[in-house]
């Protein structure tokens, strides 16, 4: 059994492999060639370690970042961060989050198969975050780790990642030009959140990718290059802020600090670029691929796929984003600090990429004005909402680190406070949560008739 469990969480919490292995079903539907099937699995799959290399990448440029800006401040307190509390939390429901997973990923067909809301979320690691979390919520409440918490948690994360890609399709719609991929990741309430805020105050017609620039000024229109000579100004900064000494003992290994920012800013940069390579990659690949799916198992569903597939479409919007998401992060660290409350450090990863995230949505529906108010509320959310959701931890309360994302924060928090009242409060509220979203399908589709009839 164990030796299951283990091949089961390794191959979806590795995306490459769940969604090379989906293209492989999706081309053997079609009955494509020999050929023309070896060929799409294997870049799918390639594709995906683009992908997530470009990733890693850019979480690694920003480790030393975390770094120099905690040492500047001087500050200490918990760091969100979904891998580090992940990590800590498998020791304990390892099993339980395996099989919530297992449960969760069949629920999600089901409901994609039998509802309007047809997304078939696909970023493995994000499962298995959400599944963990789910576990930790419900052993909290008072649930063992037997049957009634595991069907109870598959049933819930099901349904979740069901319907939080739906609430962000508007806006993939106009960030993409087309309906084909959706969002599979876990800060979709966030970045839905800063599409309609982008709409309601924002300017569609001032896009952060539209910025006038004189000719002689013109290559930076090149968003490498761009990106290269802002995280470097960011990181020199960092750096003289730190203290060239600490730079130099603690993160450089002896390398000048200065030379050392450069090379960290051109990393970053880098990583940015492979991601790009990655999307494409995958797009050209994955779409194609799942039609076999969408018109055998599931009709019209789409795939959902990670955070990074719409950086290319706004990279002027990711910086912004990113940067926007961290200075709210940094001015709610002290807000904390002088209201003597846990102190939530912003974590530099979380912030990128829900940040940066937050701010192509917010330019889609709003321009820069969009960018900027958008990634704005959601970087007040990252900030706030780990304080929140500490006490209903459990043991991990006294961790140094929480969950980060959205996906994660508003709905643990709301399953935490139904628990509160009991095991029948709880099973009520999934129950209902259910049930309210295949009645908004329902009630969607009879919207749809009745207009198509007109």
């Amino acid at each position: 059994m164990k030796v299951i469990m283990s091949l089961f969480l390794s191959i979806v919490g590795t995306p490459a492999i769940l969604v090379s292995l989906l293209a492989l079903c999706g081309l053997l539907l079609q009955k494509k060639k020999t050929s023309d099937v070896i060929s799409g699995t294997v870049k799918t799959m390639i594709g995906f370690l683009v992908l997530t290399g470009g990733a890693g990448v850019l979480s690694g440029a920003l480790t030393p970042f975390a770094s120099m800006f905690q040492t500047a401040l001087h500050t200490q307190g918990v760091v969100p961060s979904n891998e580090a509390v992940v990590a800590i939390a498998l020791q304990h429901f390892g099993t339980p989050t395996a099989l919530i997973m297992a449960i969760g990923m069949v629920v999600n067909i089901l409901l994609a198969r039998f509802t309007r809301f047809k997304y078939i979320f696909l970023t493995g690691q994000a499962m298995l975050y959400v599944s963990c979390l789910t576990a930790v919520i419900l052993v909290s409440a008072g649930f063992g780790t037997d049957f009634t918490m595991i069907l109870l948690g598959g049933i819930f994360e099901g349904t979740l990642l069901t319907v939080t890609p739906a609430l962000c399709q508007p806006f993939m719609r106009q960030i993409t030009g087309n309906d084909s991929v959706a969002m599979g990741h876990t800060g979709n309430i966030g970045y839905a959140s800063a599409g309609l805020i982008g709409k309601w105050f924002g300017n569609k017609e001032k896009s952060t990718e539209e910025v006038n620039i004189s000719k002689n000024w013109s290559f930076l229109r090149d968003s490498t290059i761009s990106i290269m000579l802002l995280m470097s100004v960011v990181y020199i900064g960092l750096a003289i802020a730190a203290g060239p000494s600490y730079v130099e003992h603690k993160l450089s290994n002896g390398t000048e600090a200065f030379v050392y920012a450069i090379t960290q800013a051109g990393t970053f940069t880098a990583g940015f670029v492979i991601v790009l390579q990655g999307v494409r990659m995958i797009l050209a690949e994955i779409v194609p691929a799942f039609q076999g799916i969408a018109k055998k198992w599931v009709p019209g569903s789409k795939p959902a796929l990670d955070v990074p597939i719409i950086f290319p479409y706004a990279p002027n919007a990711v910086l912004i984003g990113f940067f926007t998401s961290f200075i709210m992060g940094t001015i709610s660290m002290f807000a904390m600090i002088a209201m003597h409350t846990t102190v939530i450090i912003p974590g530099v990863v979380g912030h990128f990429f829900c940040g940066a995230a937050a701010g192509v949505y917010g330019n889609a529906t709003g321009g820069r004005r969009g960018a900027v108010l958008g990634s704005a509320f959601n970087g007040l959310l990252l900030s706030w909402l780990p304080l929140f959701i500490l006490p209903l931890l459990g043991e991990l309360k006294l961790a140094a680190s929480t969950f980060a994302d959205t996906d994660y924060l508003i709905p643990g928090l709301a399953l935490g406070y139904i628990g509160q009242a009991g095991k029948l409060a709880l099973i009520c509220g999934i129950a209902a949560f259910v049930l309210a979203v295949v009645l908004l399908s329902a009630y969607l589709n009879a919207r749809d008739k009745k207009a198509a009839a007109k």
